[in-house]
C-alpha cells in the first residue's frame, strides 16, 4: 500500500511538470534555465544536420530575426531518424554556424521518441497527442501554456506559423 501511494505520488508530480521546470545545456555546455522563458513563447523544433529538411535551419534563423521578439527559438539536435544527426555538439554547433549562421538557441543534443525519450519531448507528447515523426517537427509553446504541433513539411516560415506567432500575448 505504501509503495502504491508513492508511486501514485511520483506520477502525479511528473505529470504536473512544467515546461518552465527543465534545466538543460546549450550545446557548448552552458546550463539552460527554462523558468527564464515564463510568460514567453517558443517554438521548439527537433533538427539534424544530414537531413533532407536541414535547409530549414536558414528558414528558422529568418524566423528568430524577423520574430525574435515575439517567439524564442529552442533547437534540439536529435539522432532519432535515419541516424541524420551523428555528429558531437560541437560539430553540430560548428556546422549550424557555418552553413546557416545560427543564432537561436541550441540545446544539447537528445533523443525525441522511443524508449530513451527526453522528459521534455515526453511533456510535449503528452500535453499535444504527437510526437515528432521525423526532423524538423516543431512545437509551438504559447506563453498561455497552450501548445501547438506543426510537422515537417511546415516550413518554420509558413503562414500557419506565422499567423500563431502573430496572435501570440507577449
Amino acid at each position: 500500500m505504501k509503495s502504491l501511494l508513492l508511486f501514485s505520488l511520483v506520477l502525479f508530480t511528473t505529470s504536473m511538470a512544467s515546461i518552465y521546470d527543465f534545466k538543460m545545456n546549450a550545446l557548448d555546455g552552458t546550463p539552460v534555465d527554462f523558468s527564464q522563458y515564463k510568460g514567453k513563447n517558443l517554438l521548439i523544433v527537433n533538427v539534424a544536420s544530414k537531413c533532407g529538411s536541414t535547409p530549414q535551419y536558414a528558414d528558422l534563423q529568418k524566423l528568430h530575426e524577423q520574430f525574435g521578439g515575439k517567439v524564442t527559438i529552442l533547437g534540439f539536435p536529435a539522432n532519432n531518424f535515419g541516424a541524420q544527426e551523428p555528429g558531437s555538439n560541437q560539430e553540430i554547433a560548428q556546422f549550424c554556424e557555418k552553413n546557416y549562421g545560427v543564432t537561436f538557441q541550441m540545446l544539447e543534443k537528445i533523443s525525441v521518441k522511443g524508449d530513451d525519450v527526453h522528459p521534455l519531448y515526453k511533456l510535449l507528447k503528452d500535453q499535444t497527442g504527437k510526437e515528432p515523426t521525423w526532423n524538423f517537427c516543431k512545437y509551438l509553446i504559447k506563453a498561455d501554456g497552450s501548445v501547438k504541433f506543426f510537422a515537417t513539411n511546415v516550413n518554420p516560415l509558413d503562414k500557419q506559423i506565422v499567423e500563431e506567432i502573430n496572435k501570440c500575448d507577449f
